[in-house]
This record gives C-alpha cells, sequence and structure tokens, in this order.
C-alpha cells in the first residue's frame, strides 16, 4: 500500500508509523527518514518557501514508490511532503517502508529519498534577512541517484 501525501500540516512520526504497521502481521522491519529544514553554511536561513505542482508531483511520488516495489520485498510506503512556509528545524518530508527484513526497508527508504530528491517536481526558495534565492539542484543528489542504476 502506498500513502502518498504532499499538504501543508505538519505529521506526527508515531502516528504515521503505526498507520504503516497496521493489520500486517509480516511486517519485521520499519524504516524512517524525515527531513527538516536547516540552516545551509550559515547563510542564516529565516525560513523556507516550497511550491509543487498539483497531481503532478503526486504521480511523480507514487512512480517513485512502485519502483521501489518493483526491486525489494516491501510492504508498505508512506510518502509525506510539506508545501508551504516552513521555520528552521521544521519537517519537510517523511518517508516509511515497511519490509519482513530490514534490508529490503532501509534500501527502499534510501531509494525513494534519492529519486524524491531529484525527480519529483517542487521547488524551494530560502528566505534569509537578506534576501531571497530558489535552491538549484544539488550534483550530489543526482551522483546518489544514479548509483541505484
Amino acid at each position: 500500500m502506498n500513502k502518498i501525501l504532499v499538504q501543508e500540516e505538519d505529521f506526527d512520526l508515531s502516528t504515521e508509523v503505526d498507520l504503516a504497521r497496521a493489520n500486517d502481521n509480516d511486517i519485521g522491519a520499519v524504516v524512517s527518514f524525515v527531513g527538516t529544514v536547516r540552516d545551509l553554511d550559515n547563510e542564516s536561513i529565516n525560513k523556507m518557501t516550497l511550491e509543487y505542482y498539483p497531481g503532478m508531483t503526486e504521480k511523480a511520488l507514487e512512480d517513485i514508490a512502485n519502483k521501489a516495489y518493483k526491486r525489494w520485498p516491501i510492504g508498505n510506503t508512506t510518502i509525506i511532503h510539506r508545501v508551504g512556509d516552513l521555520d528552521i528545524n521544521e519537517q519537510i518530508v517523511l518517508v516509511i517502508t515497511t519490509s519482513k527484513h530490514r534490508k529490503a526497508a532501509f534500501e527502499s527508504c534510501e531509494f525513494i529519498m534519492d529519486y524524491l530528491k531529484t525527480q519529483a517536481p517542487f521547488w524551494k526558495k530560502e528566505h534569509t534577512t537578506n534576501a531571497s534565492k530558489w535552491v538549484e539542484a544539488k550534483d550530489s543528489d543526482t551522483t546518489s541517484k544514479e548509483r541505484w542504476n
């Protein structure tokens, strides 16, 4: 089962893990990743604005989750990505994968994040005390994704 949400509201990790595990007695491993807003390179970031393309973004996230299902024997996936204005230390993204065994859960969670960073249509703008700027794609994110090819 895929749970895919793009929302302004925050999420609760414990609640989402419980939902991912619900009614599935085959789960032996649950892996989660929570990404947060941080101040990069001491630029005094005040907040980050995340935008997305409704409909297209959810489809891209669904496609990423389905690619993970084809590669690993996983049970459930949860992808929640927040949009709107977020302050430093606020949660941005949650990825949860479940599996019978830890290796599939760890690898599939990392795969989903690597693909999400490069394939999902989100746009990020950092706001500092002096200016605002759109965040460019990082070469390191592309390199991380390419290792799965």
